[in-house]
């Protein structure tokens, strides 16, 4: 509106009007309607000039809601790929947002979560090569023979079995061990040397606050007898500071296995021992 305009008698009178009409919420097409008067909106503008907006009139900022979810989001320790994902933004929306924010510390699950992801490659083709590097060990050893077997039955009676000492001499064949395999393999190599199943007692040995009578059953199938056979389990006493490892449902304690009147057969294996001792000696020499 020109100050020829601003100077016509009814530009005050318009000019009130048009103020009292904003004041009271209307909108600038409804004051042009109610003013009833030609206005362009240059001449609208300067009635109302210095006079804001109703705040109804004035369009909202769709962005506002979805940058308060975010900011509440962050402060939640929420990453920017997880805010982006759930709100459906531009990530470089969400930074600067959120900018302001402390950067929040990942949780030791979290942690724990990003460590396995990063190394879970690295462990498939790691468990990947040792399944094949055992394939082909198994395939090496062929057909255990029966001296293959002997050999390996008087080794392992030596390294795990009973022995007799110079203080304190007890010639008797006891074996103990906590692996079923290796319990297999010691009862096929007394088989092969004619022990009878009737000259060997059985007995559980494991910790007092597992699971006892699981562990004769697990033991009894493994070599095959009933439980009732085994004798007195003996029980060790539980120390609550020790950290133990072999705990849970795959532990069985170990397994005590006596050849009754076994003297003559302890001295036997004594020397099928120092004999595989002086053949290694010579091959050193």
């Amino acid at each position: 509106m020109s100050n020829t305009h601003r100077a016509h008698p009814d530009y005050a009178s318009l000019r009130s009007q048009a103020v009292a009409l904003r004041r009271a919420g209307l909108s600038r097409r409804q004051i042009r309607e109610r003013l009833g008067v030609p206005l362009t909106d240059a001449a609208l503008t300067h009635l109302l000039e210095g006079e804001p907006p109703p705040e109804w009139t004035k369009r909202p900022n769709a962005k506002d809601d979805l940058r308060e979810k975010a900011r509440e989001l962050r402060r939640q320790g929420r990453a920017y790929d997880e805010i982006v994902a759930e709100l459906d933004v531009a990530k470089s929306s969400v930074s600067l947002w959120v900018r302001d924010l402390p950067k929040p510390r990942k949780s030791p699950e979290a942690m724990h979560q990003m460590r396995e992801a990063r190394w879970a490659p690295y462990r498939e083709a790691r468990d990947r090569q040792i399944e094949q590097t055992k394939t082909e060990a198994i395939s090496q050893i062929g057909e255990l023979t029966e001296d293959r077997l002997f050999l390996t039955g008087v080794a392992l009676y030596w390294a795990e079995g009973a022995k007799s000492k110079p203080y304190d001499r007890r010639e008797s064949v006891n074996f103990v061990n906590s692996d079923p395999g290796v319990i297999q393999v010691f009862l096929a190599w007394l088989r092969m040397l004619g022990v009878e199943r009737e000259r060997l007692t059985f007995r559980v040995m494991i910790h007092e606050s597992a699971d006892v009578e699981g562990a004769k059953r697990y033991w009894a199938d493994l070599v095959g007898v009933d439980a009732a056979t085994f004798q007195k389990t003996t029980l060790k006493k539980h120390t609550p500071k020790t950290n133990r490892k072999n705990v849970g449902e795959g532990y069985h304690g170990c397994l005590v296995i006596r050849v009754l009147q076994s003297a003559e057969l302890y001295r036997r294996i004594e020397g099928w021992w120092y004999g595989i001792v002086l053949g290694a000696e010579r091959r050193s020499t």
